[in-house]
């Protein structure tokens, strides 16, 4: 036999440099396979359109407020002539507390009606679908149209049985209010997708934490106080957020009842007189940011309050990256017990 050969062979035999039989790495042991990888240095592409896209939108933006600062048809001394009248004012807080009235009705409202669309009852959840198909199906200008005239179509209120003299008839002094009629208005529109949201909101949670809390001896109220409810509005609140700004703008249309004592409505009425419609929108428009900015500041911190302990909301206390626990290898102090899995080996 050759001496390659038997070289071969020996290289080949078990146990001579280990049970695998291959011979170690000069220079290589345990701790450098434990050392960790060299990290990777990654460089960043290009994108030089970006940049490009985004000095052609800054200067279009530039260009367009120098235009409009300069030109008069902005009537720009007109608006700062009005923008904190005493009546532009007064009319913005109406418009304020019919978007407030509107939306806790359409809240009570939704969540009755989420209720009955998620009960065993047929009848209920028929006669809630029902009052959805409604009142998403038909414009809201129309709904508030027809409020408007119910006090002549309905001038009194009857209880009694048909075709007899009615037992109690009541003046229909509720819908002669316009401001009241608003706020109906409204919120009954509004109703139908808020009840859309809550059962929404109620549906995403798993049927096992009701079952885990009921195996607890918790109560229906309880499961839906500390279980179900905390869970949903994590679903919730943010599309609630947005149905209450666009409820503040929804309350310009409620010159179709005709309420014109909110803040489009007093707006409208200055510049029908002054003949200065542009400025006066301005006006208008100016108040409905400043609302919604606050709203949209209000949602910010609400939804982070309801995203707490989900791992999505950073407090800035825990580490940017976890620290690794020190390992042991087989034998030595402080070994893990038993396979990776958490079981005794």
């Amino acid at each position: 036999m050759s001496e390659p050969e038997s070289d071969r062979m020996l290289e080949a035999e078990p146990g001579r440099h280990g049970e695998s039989g291959r011979t170690p790495r000069a220079g290589r042991g345990r701790h450098d396979d434990d050392a960790p990888p060299e990290a990777i240095v990654a460089i960043p592409l290009r994108h030089p359109w970006r940049n490009v896209v985004a000095v052609i939108l800054v200067l279009g933006l530039a260009v367009f407020v120098l235009d409009a600062a300069q030109r008069p048809d902005y009537g720009w001394p007109d608006v700062g002539k009005y923008i904190f009248d005493r009546r532009i004012s007064q009319a913005a807080w109406v418009t304020l507390w019919l978007t407030i009235y509107a939306m806790i009705g359409a809240i009570v409202i939704g969540l009755l009606l989420a209720i009955m669309r998620l009960s065993p009852n047929p009848v209920l959840k028929s006669i809630a679908w029902l009052y959805i198909w409604i009142f998403r199906g038909t414009p809201v200008y129309v709904q508030l149209v027809f409020w408007g005239i119910v006090s002549l179509i309905y001038p009194v209120f009857t209880l009694g049985i048909p075709f007899t003299d009615p037992w109690v008839t009541i003046p229909n002094e509720i819908f002669t209010n316009l401001f009241i009629t608003a706020v109906i208005g409204l919120a009954l529109n509004e109703a139908a997708y808020m009840s859309e949201i809550v059962r929404a909101g109620l549906l995403s949670v798993d049927e096992g934490q009701a079952e885990a809390s009921t195996a607890l001896a918790m109560s229906w109220g309880q499961t839906m106080r500390f279980v179900v409810v905390p869970q949903a509005m994590k679903i919730i609140i943010p599309p609630t957020g947005n149905e209450v700004i666009s409820m503040l703008k929804t309350t310009s249309l409620v010159a179709a009842i005709p309420l014109s004592i909110d803040l489009y409505g007093v707006s409208r009425g200055i510049s029908a007189v002054t003949f200065t419609p542009v400025p006066l929108l301005l006006v208008a428009s100016l108040w409905y940011l400043l609302f919604t900015s606050v709203l949209m500041v209000g949602q910010h911190f609400i939804e982070k309050r309801f995203s707490r302990g989900t791992g999505r909301v950073r407090t800035g206390k825990e580490p940017a990256t976890p620290a690794t626990a020190p390992t042991a290898g087989p034998g030595e102090p402080g070994a893990p017990l038993g396979n990776d899995f958490g079981g005794k080996g």
